[in-house]
């Protein structure tokens, strides 16, 4: 999948404009100014863990397992997330990891992935199967308003 066509789009932003279309149309050009840069300085596989870092480091793991889907979906390899994970643990500390990060939605990707790549599936089939385990249908991972 390219990397401007990420499996997940920012579903957040419909329900800003629920509360004013001029604060939704603020906060969707800032998306595009930091997302669709014509010529961004970091690779944009980069991009996604630097988010998915940020979300974590923000107790936001909605966040970051989107991160790590589109990152994933974008090239970043197995032995990237291993790196990024064992970041994760010494940034963290081993207590928020086990009872925070360990049981959450971000890692349950991360070892989907390991799980099937292992298993000899394609990058195009653990993205899908990425997409339907922990895409918009996941309570955890959506950011679609409710209702």
């Amino acid at each position: 999948m390219p990397a401007d066509r990420p499996p997940l789009h920012p579903t957040a932003l419909v329900g800003l404009k629920q509360i004013d279309p001029d604060l939704a149309r603020v906060c969707t050009a800032f998306w595009e100014q930091v997302w669709r840069r014509d010529t961004p300085a970091l690779d944009q596989r980069v991009r996604y863990l630097v988010a998915l870092g940020c979300g974590v480091g923000a107790g936001r793991l909605r966040q970051a397992t989107r991160e790590l889907v589109k990152a994933y979906a974008a090239g970043v390899t197995v032995p990237e997330l291993d790196e990024v994970f064992a970041l994760l643990v010494w940034m963290q500390g081993v207590p928020t990891f086990a009872s925070e990060i360990g049981p959450s939605s971000l890692f349950g990707a991360y070892r989907l992935i390991k799980r099937l790549e292992a298993d000899g599936q394609s990058r195009d089939a653990v993205v899908a199967r990425l997409k339907a385990d922990y895409g918009e249908a996941n309570p955890d991972v959506t950011t679609r308003p409710s209702g």
